[in-house]
């Protein structure tokens, strides 16, 4: 091969685009995806009491509403990577802003815990496909010296979606005068926290006219042309033009479109690299980072804190989230993914032994002791912290780029399946088992933080700085 046949790839690996500034707005509003996705996925802890209240409602009863959402979620996961290579990246987002609209209207409005339910399933069909497409749209976009960055603006926006609904509960919260019932606008106050969502919903519809489609899925349907400015735009007209489009071409014919099917290796197994994603998504949600949002509030009234206090600290705790998601986004390209992926593992394990120690002690007048009550929290935000840094980011970034391009869309919708189902499983089972023991349900989450460190030793492979044509 000549030197100006190799010369693709390393400048793809070098673009620079001209207008920076716009390759980051389109990461950024492709990532708004990522916002509701967080916004949805923890409004609900606003609304976890006032639930159990107007509907007279156990806690197993309690958490399959709360976890019922997953398995949309784990739906829209599975089916977003076929619909998006069908009608295109664009396209997915704007059926995703649609069902997020629809949801947050019909949960606002429920005539019965069964129609609350249904309504928090299309909202979890919704976040699933965002789950889905905002990273693979964001990797398919970025230039691959920029790829680690603003393929961590998908979690980024997550947490700040975490952080703006925990807020805007805490607001609506003391307006209603501490009362998660209290009347507002007619409404209760928890009917009004779940239709805020509203709003972030449609301005995600909005943008989603605003940025261009993926030059690798124009160039599957033909428009190469198009494809052609895109990459000028989002790479820099520095770069031999022809020879990426020649690269991307080149990567697709040698492929076909991925198919469950094509994951499949050694009989009715997945591929190795397919467990690997699976794995990477299973012990992200093991370590019960999401009992921190969807259930955080509960707990800490559990342990004697007043409500209006729980709100707060469910607030501090989502700041702290992205604090840690900040330091993930400066050094995700510096020092790699599976550095912070075992920083982060170490942390996790040390600050959820902490919670299990701290919830061992016995309640004093409904609260923890002093001493005890203090550790749990400061526990809680160093697990959140070393979370967000690490595998909050991490795997959402893997995720985007880890899987050679003939497997990708269908091994990123198994993989994020596979993460909400776990999910699900984590947050329907907290309530019965922080009624059987608190203490113990930390100590679970505490063996997985630490399995997770072999794990990412022995299987995990580094993917900063390549191109994604080179995954295999």
């Amino acid at each position: 091969m000549t030197s100006t046949e190799q010369a693709p790839q390393p400048g793809a690996r070098t673009a620079h685009p001209d207008h920076l500034g716009h390759v980051i707005f389109i990461a950024a509003a492709a990532a708004m995806g990522g916002f509701l996705f967080g916004y949805d996925s923890s409004v609900i802890n606003g609304a976890v009491e006032a639930i159990r209240d107007r509907y007279d409602i156990g806690s197993a009863a309690l958490a399959q509403v709360i976890a019922v959402a997953l398995i949309g979620c784990a739906i829209g996961a599975a089916t977003a990577g076929r619909i998006a290579d069908r009608i295109g990246r664009i396209r997915c987002m704007q059926i995703a802003a649609v069902l997020f609209t629809i949801s947050a209207v019909g949960s606002a409005l429920p005539f019965a815990l069964w129609d609350l339910a249904f309504w928090r399933i299309v909202g979890g069909f919704a976040i699933g496909m965002a789950s889905v497409i905002g990273p693979a749209y964001i990797a398919e976009v970025a230039p691959p010296a920029y790829r680690g960055r603003l393929g961590s603006f998908q979690q980024a926006a997550i947490v700040v979606g975490i952080a703006i609904s925990q807020l805007v509960n805490w607001g609506l919260l003391n307006a209603a005068g501490g009362n998660q019932r209290g009347q507002l606008m007619g409404l209760e106050a928890w009917q009004v926290m779940l239709g805020v969502m509203v709003v972030p919903a449609a301005l995600y519809g909005l943008l989603s006219f605003a940025i261009p489609e993926s030059p690798r899925f124009l160039l599957s349907v033909g428009k190469r042309a198009r494809a052609r400015e895109i990459l000028a735009e989002v790479e820099g007209k520095g770069v031999d033009l022809d020879a990426r489009v020649a690269e991307i071409e080149h990567a697709m014919k040698s492929e076909h479109r991925s198919t469950f099917k094509d994951l499949l290796g050694g009989g009715f197994f997945f591929k190795p690299i397919v467990w690997i994603g699976i794995g990477l998504s299973v012990f992200q949600q093991f370590v019960g980072i999401n009992v921190a949002f969807y259930y955080s509030s509960t707990l800490w009234q559990s342990v004697g804190v007043d409500p209006t206090d729980s709100f707060f600290y469910s607030f501090t705790t989502s700041i702290i989230n992205i604090v840690g998601t900040v330091i993930a986004m400066i050094f995700v390209d510096r020092i790699g993914r599976k550095p912070l992926a075992l920083i982060g593992s170490v942390g996790m394990a040390v600050g959820l032994a902490l919670e299990a120690w701290a919830f061992s002690y016995n309640l004093v007048d409904g609260k923890l002791p002093a001493a005890q009550g203090w550790i749990a929290l400061i526990a809680a935000h160093i697990f959140v912290l070393f979370f967000a840094l690490s595998w909050g980011v991490v795997v959402w970034v893997m995720l985007g780029e880890m899987f050679p391009n003939r497997l990708r869309a269908a091994a990123l919708g198994v993989a994020a399946a596979a993460q909400w189902i776990a999910n699900w499983a984590i947050t329907a089972s907290f309530p019965s088992l922080a009624d059987w023991n608190l203490s113990g349900t930390y100590v679970i989450y505490t063996v997985f933080a630490a399995l997770s460190i072999p794990f990412v030793l022995k299987f995990v492979k580094e993917t900063k700085g390549k191109a994604l044509e080179e995954m295999g």
